[in-house]
């Protein structure tokens, strides 16, 4: 598929499980043709562990020194200078990826060239405590909440604690307006379960609440791209899911794994093969359309 050789395939990237970075760079290979989608034309912060899971790892933004020239690179502008932003247009760029030791690939909601324009919307449900019936209840109320403005949501397991509900948008809206909605609609959702939510971003100030975080959806915030292992025992999957299957209680938010996802692939294919067909006009603030 690729012209990218792996090195070091026989490194132990994850101890407990016995997961090499051969087999890592095999299951990328695997997902390569349904998650080139959903990350072609994202700057990608690379979130990188030379020596595994068991070491501590680093997130890399600029990409310059020892990159492939074939390897688009996006210059965005900050205080003290430029972040030259690795760009994956094809398969090859996702086993670059790995090769690079890159266990999670983060990226933005906005694609180059059009990076003040988001494409999507991610609200990011990140709970203190292990409760999977409350946070089934709590990914559903956010679903039926943008479903009253008309909007129709994707979920996926976040691999790590949570869940993350999208949707597309129209690129019409820029990141500033789009934050503000995102925030909005977190603000409305506390609200409407106060004992549930929360918008405190310190954990010491979270009661035991489920975070909203709609921080995700700021100017160069990231996610773990759909399909993006994560970097814990198991190598849990952000895995697209059906509705169904939330409200059902058959996923949590890392029961999808790296060993498990080729046999999903063959029952369920890409669950979010078509999260791009609608592209949504951003809501307003009162429910209508802007």
């Amino acid at each position: 598929m690729t012209d990218v050789a792996i090195s070091h395939p026989e490194k132990i990237m994850f101890p407990e499980d016995g997961i090499t970075k051969g087999e890592l760079a095999a299951y990328y290979e695997l997902v390569a043709p349904i998650m080139l989608p959903h990350l072609e034309g994202r700057p990608v912060t690379l979130e990188r562990f030379h020596r595994g899971i068991g070491e501590k790892g680093f997130f890399q933004k600029n990409v310059e020194k020892g990159a492939p020239a074939w390897l688009e690179r996006v210059a965005v502008p900050k205080n003290d200078g430029i972040v030259n932003y690795a760009v994956v247009r094809e398969a090859r760029g996702i086993m670059w990826l790995a090769n690079q030791n890159c266990i999670t690939p983060h990226v933005w909601t906005s694609r180059a060239p059009n990076l003040l324009f988001p494409d999507l919307c991610i609200f990011d449900l990140d709970p203190l405590v292990d409760d999977d019936k409350a946070l089934r209840a709590a990914t559903l109320l956010v679903r039926d909440a943008l479903a009253e403005l008309g909007v129709t949501t994707f979920v996926k397991t976040s691999g790590s604690k949570g869940f993350h509900v999208a949707f597309a948008l129209d690129g019409k809206a820029d990141g500033g307006r789009v934050a503000h909605f995102a925030h909005h609609m977190g603000r409305a959702i506390v609200q409407r379960a106060p004992d549930r939510f929360t918008q405190e971003f310190y954990k010491a100030d979270r009661d035991g609440k489920i975070l909203i975080d709609t921080g995700r959806n700021e100017f160069g915030a990231t996610y773990a791209a759909a399909y993006a292992i994560r970097p814990k025992p198991g190598a849990p999957v952000s895995a697209p899911c059906t509705w169904d299957e939330v409200e059902r209680g058959d996923v949590g938010p890392q029961t999808i794994t790296l060993r498990s996802m080729r046999a999903r692939l063959e029952t369920h294919g890409d669950l979010w093969s078509n999260i791009f067909e609608h592209r949504y006009a951003l809501p307003d603030s009162e429910g209508g359309r802007d």
